[in-house]
């Protein structure tokens, strides 16, 4: 699946994936990941969006870091609507977006 990101500066780029997202959290296929719930690595915080990666390693090492004693979750996901690049990883880490890290308002979907 192709999906169009569209960057501040209007240019249009596309990534194929296979999509990832950690967690230390059991799911399974066909759970959806939405975002308005705590933070996996600041739990005062409400998530405005949901987070994943087209690097397996990369959700990895979200899932390592998660808070939280259970065992560690990468999971294949399919976003359900449109998404951007992460630009708290992308415009002050990794200009360019080499981690291929990206958010979105609207769900991911377990597959």
């Amino acid at each position: 699946m192709k999906s169009e990101i569209k960057f501040s500066n209007g240019a249009d780029v596309f990534d194929s994936g296979p999509f990832y997202h950690g967690t230390k959290a059991e799911l399974q296929v066909g759970d959806l990941l939405t975002a308005g719930f705590r933070s996996n690595y600041k739990p005062e915080v409400i998530m405005n969006h949901i987070y994943f990666t087209a690097l397996a390693n990369g959700a990895g090492l979200a899932a390592a870091l998660a808070n939280g004693d259970g065992q560690e979750h990468v999971y294949i996901v399919e976003p359900i609507g449109s998404f951007e690049n992460d630009p708290n990883v992308t415009d002050k880490k990794f200009p360019g977006n080499p981690t291929r890290s990206y958010r979105s308002q609207a769900p991911l979907k377990i597959v």
